[in-house]
C-alpha cells in the first residue's frame, strides 16, 4: 500500500492554475474530495471482506477460535466507524481526523454534533456496536459449590459443576440397580475449587493463548507444543490456596479410610484421578483422550498431582480439540474425579450398539449387536490403543454371543505396589485365551443397554472386573454413531482384488484417499500434511490433533473402542484400526486410498470405492460456544436490511446492523461525490460523458490529473482518443475487443431463479429506477484508473496503477451480484475465479464475491491483464444465469478462454 500512497500523493498535489479552468484552491479542494471518496471506498470494500469471511465462518467445517472472532469485530466495526467519519468529511461539517475505535465494534465517541444530515449516524453506529460487544461475552460460569463433593451426592444436573464425566457416573451410580454393577468410591473437586486455583493465572494463560491464535493456523504445531509446555509447567508450579489444599487433603484421607473397608484397596489404597471438564463426556465432544488421567496415586500425592491434571486442559491436543469444536477455553472449566482404584482381573470398553453404523439402531430396540472389547489387567490398554484387545459381540435382544475375536495378548497393565502402573508379561497360557467367559460378556453387555436405557442414547461404557468377579463402571458417555450405511461391502476382506494390505478392523467407517505419511515418532507431528494417510504404528490419543488434517488413518494395534477412534467418528475421518505390519507395507505406497469399510489399503485413487463412502461429517463448529458467539455478533453486522437508496426509509436511525451502516455511506458519498458537491464547488465540467466511435455511453470520466489530453479538457463529452489513462485504455481494450452477444439463453430453471429472486429483492429490479442502474464512473490519472460500474444486478469495481515502477503496479478487482439463485451467483464466481487464476491473478470467492489481485508486474503484463478484466467484465455478466446446466457453464468458461486468448493476442474481431 506504500506504493499506492506514493502515487496518491502525485496525484493529488497543488499544481496551481490548470489552463484558467479553475484555480488551485477550487482544484485541490476536489482532489482532497477525491482522495476521501478513494479511502471510503477501500474502507467500505474491506468491511464487506469481513463480513464474508464471517459468512464464510458460520457457514463452513473450518476450525477457528475467539480470537478470529473478536479481530473480524474489531476490524470491521473499526472500518466501518472510519467510513462514518469519512462521510462526515465528504458531505458537511465533521471531525477533520479519522480515528480507530478500541472496542469490537467501536468507541463511545465524545465528537461534535456532525451538523448535516446523517447526524443520527454515529449514535446509530454506538447501539449497534454495544450490541455485538454483549454478544461476544462469555456466558456466566457455573454457579459456585463446595470445593469438593461426593461422588455418590452427584447426578447428571451437576455438570456445570463437577463436570460431564463426574456427574454421568454420579447419576449412573443412582440408577444401576445393585445386581448389574458397582461404581467406586470417590469424589469431585469441583469448578468452584479450579477458579479459585487459577483466579492468579487466567489473565496471563489468556494473554499466551491469543498471542498464539493471532499467529492463525501457520503458525504451526511446533508454536502449539511450545505454548502447551509453558502453560503446563506455569499451571504445576502454582501453590494450591492453602484452604483449597486442606479440603483436598481432609477428602481424599475420608476417601482412602472408607475405601479400606469397601473391598477396593486395602491398606496400600491407591487412587485414580481423571479429568471431569465442562463440557467433557457430552455427545459429540467427549474429549476421549484429550485430557490426563494418573492411575494409581497414593493419598499423599493427590494434591500435587491434582494440578498436573488440570495442567492437562492445555495439552496441545486438548487445545487443538477445543478449536476444532469451537469451544472457549474461558468456558472450560477444568473439575477433577477421584476414585478407588479397582484392582482389576480384566477391563475394557463396551459399546451399546456398533459405532460404524452397521447396526444402528434406536435407543433400547432390540436390534442389533452390542461390542465388548476387554484386556487383561487394567482398561487402560484398551482405550489408549496400546494393546490388541478381545472382542465379543452379543445380540441385543438375547444377550447371546455371536463372535468372538481373540487377540495374541503377550501383556497386561497393572497397579503398581509403589505408585502408578505397570506393564506386566501374560503368562503364555493366557496370550490365546478370552478375557471373559460368555456369562461374564452377558454382564457386560447387560451394563451397557442398562446404561442406554436410563440416558435414552447409545452408550460407550468402560468398565472393570475385579479379581472376586464384581463388575464396576467406571465411566459412560454418549456413543457417536454413524448412520448405517445401504450397501456395506459384502465381500470379505481376502477377497479385495489388488489391495497393498488387508485386515484390521473399522474403527472409523468410510473410504479417503491421500498421500501416505508414516508417523514413527512425536517430532513426525510437525511435518504431517494436510490430506495426508496417517499411518502409525499405535493408535495413541495423542495423534488426535493431526485429524483436522488426515485424509484417514490406519495404525497397527488399537481398537474401535480407543480414544483415537472415538475421535476419529466424531471427525468423520476413516480409520482402519490393528491392520498388522501397516507401516512396512505402506511406507512407500505414494497415494492410496483407504476403505474402512472393506478392511483394505488400495493403491492409487480408487473412485468405486470412493463413491461408495459417505461424505465427511459436517462440521463440528456449529452449535459450539465460539460459532454461537460468531452467529450472534453476525446478526448485527452481515444482513442489510435498508435496500431502497431512493426509499422514505432510507435513513441512519433505521440502520440496524454494521452492513446498513456500510450501504447508508456507500450510497450517500456517491450522492455527495458526484451529484451534490458538499461545502466544496466541484471545477466546471469535472464529470465528462464519453463518446466512443460516434456513439454516447453509459459512461462518465473524471480526470484527476493528465487522464486526458488538452483537447479533452476543453470537451463536455470525451472521446475515446482523448483518454491518457494507460490503464483505462488498457480495460476498455479488453472490454470492447468481442462484442457482447447479449444475455445467453436461459432454461426454464435459470428464468425463474431469476425471477424468484427479483422478486425477493425490490432493489434488485430495474424496472423500478432504482441505482443499480446509475452511471457508470472512471477516474482517472495518467497512471491510476477506479472504476465503479454498475449494470442491474451485477456490481463490479476496478482499480489499478499502471507505472513505470513494477513494483507499485497493481489491479484489483471485485464481482458480485446476479439475477440467479446464490447457488447459481456462487458458481459463477468460482467459474470466473479459475479463469482468472489461468492468467496469474491471486483469486478469492467468498460466497457469491469475487475477489482478484494482480500486482508487480511490467506494464506491458499490466495492460494485458487489465485487457482481461474487461473482457471479463462485459462477458460474464449474466452468465449466471446458465450456471445450473453444468454443460452449459462449462461450454461458456471454454468460449471465455478462447475468447481472451484472441484479445490477448490481437487476433479478436
Amino acid at each position: 500500500m506504500k506504493g499506492l500512497l506514493n502515487v496518491f500523493t502525485s496525484l493529488f498535489s497543488p499544481s496551481g492554475k490548470e489552463r484558467g479552468e479553475v484555480d488551485a484552491a477550487v482544484l485541490a479542494a476536489f482532489r482532497e474530495r477525491c482522495r476521501t471518496f478513494k479511502r471510503l471506498l477501500s474502507s467500505n470494500h474491506e468491511a464487506l471482506q469481513c463480513m464474508a469471511r464471517m459468512e464464510e465462518l458460520l457457514s463452513g467445517d473450518a476450525p477457528f477460535g475467539m480470537h478470529t472472532v473478536n479481530e473480524l469485530c474489531t476490524r470491521t466495526g473499526t472500518l466501518v466507524f472510519q467510513m462514518v467519519r469519512l462521510l462526515e468529511r465528504l458531505d458537511g461539517p465533521g471531525a477533520e481526523n479519522v480515528s480507530s475505535p478500541d472496542s469490537a465494534a467501536g468507541p463511545d465517541v465524545d465528537s461534535k454534533p456532525a451538523g448535516n444530515a446523517h447526524a443520527a449516524l454515529q449514535a446509530r453506529f454506538r447501539e449497534i456496536g454495544a450490541r455485538v460487544t454483549e454478544a461476544l461475552r462469555a456466558p456466566v460460569s457455573a454457579p459456585d459449590a463446595p470445593p469438593v463433593l461426593r461422588l455418590a451426592d452427584l447426578d447428571a444436573s451437576m455438570a456445570r459443576v463437577a463436570g460431564g464425566k463426574a456427574a454421568n457416573l454420579g447419576e449412573a451410580a443412582r440408577a444401576l440397580p445393585p445386581d448389574v454393577a458397582r461404581v467406586p468410591l470417590g469424589v469431585v473437586v469441583t469448578t468452584t475449587a479450579f477458579r479459585r486455583f487459577m483466579a492468579d493465572l487466567s489473565e496471563d494463560i489468556a494473554a499466551r493463548i491469543t498471542a498464539r491464535d493471532a499467529g492463525g493456523p501457520e503458525a504451526g504445531l511446533d508454536t502449539a507444543y511450545a505454548l502447551s509446555s509453558a502453560l503446563q509447567q506455569r499451571v504445576t508450579a502454582a501453590p494450591l490456596p492453602d484452604d483449597l489444599a486442606a479440603s483436598l487433603r481432609e477428602a481424599v484421607a475420608a476417601l482412602a479410610s472408607e475405601t479400606g473397608g469397601a473391598g477396593e484397596g486395602g491398606p496400600g489404597v491407591r487412587l485414580a484421578l481423571r479429568s471431569s471438564a465442562v463440557g467433557e463426556d457430552a455427545a459429540g465432544s467427549s474429549f476421549a483422550g484429550q485430557y490426563r488421567s494418573v492411575l494409581g496415586v497414593s493419598p499423599e500425592d493427590a494434591p500435587d498431582l491434582y494440578k498436573h491434571v488440570v495442567a492437562s486442559k492445555y495439552g496441545v491436543t486438548a487445545m487443538a480439540y477445543r478449536l476444532a469444536h469451537g469451544l472457549r477455553d474461558e468456558d472450560v472449566d477444568m473439575a477433577v474425579l477421584i476414585t478407588a482404584m479397582i484392582d482389576a482381573r480384566c477391563g475394557g470398553v463396551a459399546y451399546s450398539t456398533d459405532p460404524a453404523g452397521s447396526s444402528e439402531v434406536p435407543a433400547g430396540s432390540g436390534a442389533g449387536r452390542v461390542l465388548v472389547h476387554a484386556v487383561p489387567g487394567l482398561p487402560k490398554a484398551v482405550v489408549d490403543g496400546s494393546l490388541d484387545v478381545d472382542r465379543f459381540e452379543l445380540d441385543r435382544a438375547t444377550l447371546e454371543v455371536a463372535h468372538v475375536h481373540v487377540a495374541h495378548k503377550t501383556a497386561r497393565l497393572a497397579v503398581d505396589a509403589g505408585a502408578g502402573v505397570r506393564e506386566e508379561s501374560l503368562d503364555e497360557s493366557l496370550a490365546d485365551a478370552p478375557c471373559l467367559s460368555a456369562a461374564e460378556a452377558r454382564a457386560v453387555a447387560r451394563l451397557a443397554l442398562e446404561l442406554e436405557r436410563h440416558f435414552g442414547c447409545p452408550q460407550d461404557v468402560e468398565w472393570a472386573l475385579d479379581r472376586a468377579g464384581v463388575l464396576y463402571l467406571l465411566q459412560c458417555r454418549p456413543l457417536q454413531v454413524r448412520a448405517a450405511r445401504e450397501a456395506r461391502a459384502a465381500a470379505p476382506s481376502g477377497a479385495v482384488a489388488g489391495a497393498l494390505a488387508l485386515g484390521g478392523v473399522a474403527a472409523s467407517p468410510g473410504a479417503a484417499c491421500g498421500p501416505v505419511f508414516v508417523l514413527r515418532k512425536q517430532a513426525d507431528a510437525l511435518r504431517f500434511p494436510q490430506g495426508a494417510v496417517l499411518v502409525t504404528a499405535q493408535a495413541l490419543p495423542g495423534w488426535a490433533p493431526l485429524l483436522a488434517k488426515a485424509a484417514a488413518v490406519v495404525t497397527e494395534h488399537g481398537s474401535q473402542a480407543g480414544h483415537l477412534a472415538t475421535v476419529a467418528r466424531e471427525y468423520g475421518v476413516p480409520a482402519l484400526m490393528g491392520l498388522e505390519d501397516a507401516c512396512a507395507l505402506l511406507a512407500d505406497a505414494g497415494e492410496v486410498t483407504v476403505d474402512a469399510d472393506r478392511l483394505a489399503v488400495l493403491p492409487g485413487r480408487d473412485e468405486a470405492a470412493l463413491a461408495r463412502s459417505r461424505p465427511r461429517s459436517a462440521g463440528l463448529m456449529a452449535g459450539s460456544a465460539v460459532h454461537e458467539a460468531l452467529r450472534r455478533a453476525a446478526e448485527h453486522v452481515v444482513p442489510l436490511r435498508l435496500l431502497d437508496p431512493d426509499g422514505p426509509d432510507f435513513r441512519p436511525e433505521n440502520c440496524r446492523t454494521l452492513h446498513d451502516v456500510t450501504r447508508y455511506c456507500h450510497e450517500k458519498a456517491v450522492h455527495a461525490m458526484f451529484h451534490k458537491g458538499g461545502d466544496v464547488a466541484f471545477p466546471q465540467g469535472a464529470s465528462r460523458r464519453l463518446s466512443c466511435g460516434g456513439k454516447t455511453m453509459q459512461y462518465w470520466i473524471i480526470d484527476l490529473q493528465d487522464g486526458l489530453d488538452e483537447a479533452g479538457r476543453d470537451r463536455r463529452t470525451v472521446r475515446l482518443e482523448d483518454v491518457r489513462s494507460v490503464p483505462m485504455l488498457a480495460l476498455w481494450r479488453g472490454m470492447t475487443a468481442v462484442q457482447w452477444a447479449g444475455p445467453p439463453a436461459v432454461d426454464a430453471k435459470g428464468f425463474m431463479s431469476v425471477v424468484v429472486e427479483a422478486s425477493m429483492n425490490p432493489d434488485l429490479d430495474p424496472a423500478m429506477g432504482s441505482p443499480m442502474a446509475m452511471r457508470n464512473y472512471f477516474m482517472i490519472s495518467r497512471d491510476f484508473m477506479s472504476l465503479q460500474s454498475r449494470f442491474g444486478f451485477h456490481f463490479c469495481s476496478v482499480e489499478a496503477v499502471i507505472g513505470e515502477r513494477d513494483e507499485q503496479n497493481f489491479a484489483c478487482f471485485q464481482f458480485k451480484g446476479g439475477a440467479a439463485s446464490m447457488e447459481r451467483r456462487v458458481a459463477r464466481a468460482a467459474l470466473v475465479g479459475e479463469v482468472m487464476a489461468e492468467h496469474g491473478f491471486l483469486t478469492e470467492v467468498r460466497a457469491d464475491n469475487l475477489y482478484a489481485r494482480i500486482e508487480h508486474l511490467p506494464a506491458a503484463r499490466m495492460e494485458d491483464a487489465l485487457a482481461i478484466l474487461g473482457h471479463l467484465i462485459v462477458h460474464t455478466r449474466q452468465l449466471d444465469m446458465v450456471m445450473g446446466s453444468p454443460e452449459r457453464a462449462r461450454a461458456e468458461a471454454d468460449k471465455l478462454r478462447a475468447d481472451l486468448a484472441a484479445v490477448l493476442g490481437g487476433t479478436a474481431p
